[in-house]
């Protein structure tokens, strides 16, 4: 009895010491998987022992934060120089993290008190936050430039005008972002653990929500699998390895779910200028790296490549497939125009988070006295950004497709779900 007793009695395993290990393990595992990906950059040999700060960076902007670049070339010579861009491989390790370790405590537990669950939270978002701010206010270094001999290295020694290149993170930004980012994975992690005892009326919120969520989660961690294998073949055929696991540990999902939304048939407008390169297929290279703003979809990369194709045969097998888990793991008594609308929703919603998150602008430029004009083998652009609402609609409409398909075979599949309260009484 007494053994019964205690089992039933909430044990408080989700204290401060508790959110303390959450937050240092998510912390330190981005930080680990940003030192490996940059030093298979090759960033490790940044000047002025700026790699650990260019680490802590890439932490901070994971998160959302924002990094303001500067520069500074003396009295005769203007920088110029900006970047936007997620690391989108370590913001997924974060995610892991945080949502597992959020969940562990929660588990097996009798119906949690909505003040229990508010409490445990806010402890990590406490820390979490207090972390970031850190790591913010570390995130900063100014280092030369190195822009090699010839008129303009002649001209720079001559008039003391040697550019420096400096970057300071955003620390009121970082805060922002990162609390929105938290609570944006912590919501998500709620929704997609059945293990979890929600109080008041989220249970039958979760319920409705879970299948559909579960299922576009599965989607895009299938893509990244996909992205991972592709890589390792090109990297095992063609070389360079380096710069492979840099793409892998850095940025695989900023190609992954973009590419899934050229497959839904969306578009997404870049341009490829100067010494920045791409960590991405040649292919990508080739139709952005032109004078002007170039188109990427399915119709130009094709032109490029017939294989570009595969991208829509994986959009309509992959597709149909999560909408088929999604029906799985629903309850029996969701009909299939429900199906449907609760997977477009959803699907939608994932497109327009990856067109916001995917974006991607960077640019440097020198000039010194006139000459480089910002230009030349000084100066470089890297832009990538979506039509944005087109292919939020038309995420949508793949969603209602292949959620209405797949709630008319669920019958004959017998693919019913596992989570709905019918078939747990049916199996009492």
């Amino acid at each position: 009895m007494s053994a019964i007793t205690t089992a039933d009695r909430p044990v408080r395993r989700h204290g401060w010491l508790q959110a303390v290990a959450t937050v240092l393990a998510a912390l330190v595992a981005m930080l680990v998987v940003a030192v490996l990906g940059l030093w298979a950059a090759g960033a490790a040999r940044l000047p002025d022992g700026a790699f650990a700060r260019v680490v802590v960076a890439t932490v901070v902007t994971a998160v959302g934060g924002g990094v303001e670049l500067s520069g500074n070339a003396g009295a005769f010579a203007e920088t110029r120089a900006g970047l936007a861009v997620v690391p989108l491989s370590v913001a997924l390790v974060g995610v892991f993290v945080v949502g597992g370790a959020f969940l562990r405590p929660l588990r097996r537990r009798q119906p949690l008190r909505a003040g229990e669950l508010a409490g445990w939270a806010a402890r990590i978002a406490v820390l979490w936050l207090l972390g970031l701010a850190g790591l913010a206010l570390a995130a900063r270094q100014t280092f030369a430039v190195d822009i090699g001999s010839g008129v303009l290295g002649d001209l720079t020694g001559l008039f003391d005008s040697a550019p420096r290149l400096g970057f300071a993170a955003d620390v009121p930004r970082t805060v922002l972002f990162g609390l929105l980012w938290l609570v944006g994975v912590l919501v998500l992690a709620l929704l997609v653990s059945p293990g979890v005892p929600l109080p008041g009326r989220l249970p039958r919120l979760q319920e409705s929500a879970r299948p559909a969520v579960l299922a576009v989660v599965a989607l895009l961690l299938a893509y990244v699998a996909l992205g991972v294998v592709t890589a390792l073949v090109t990297a095992a055929v063609r070389g360079h390895g380096a710069d492979t696991f840099a793409v892998l540990l850095l940025g695989l999902p900023n190609l992954a779910w973009p590419a899934l939304t050229v497959g839904l048939g969306a578009t997404w407008h870049g341009r490829v200028d100067g010494p920045f390169g791409l960590p991405m297929p040649h292919i990508l290279d080739e139709v952005l790296r032109t004078p002007g703003v170039s188109t990427l979809n399915l119709r130009t990369l094709a032109e490029h490549d017939g294989r570009a194709w595969w991208l829509l045969v994986a959009a309509v097998v992959l597709v149909p497939a999560a909408a088929l888990l999604m029906v799985a793991r629903s309850p029996a008594r969701v009909r299939a125009w429900q199906h449907a609308l609760h997977f477009a929703v959803v699907l939608a919603v994932a497109v327009l988070v990856i067109c916001l998150v995917g974006r991607i602008s960077a640019h440097y430029g020198l000039s010194v006295l006139g000459i480089g004009d910002l230009g030349g083998g000084l100066s470089g652009e890297l832009l990538l950004r979506p039509d944005v609402w087109p292919a939020v609609g038309r995420a949508a409409v793949w969603g209602l497709v292949a959620g209405f398909l797949g709630g008319l075979l669920a019958r004959p599949l017998h693919r019913r779900g596992g989570t709905g309260p019918e078939r747990r009484v049916r199996r009492r």
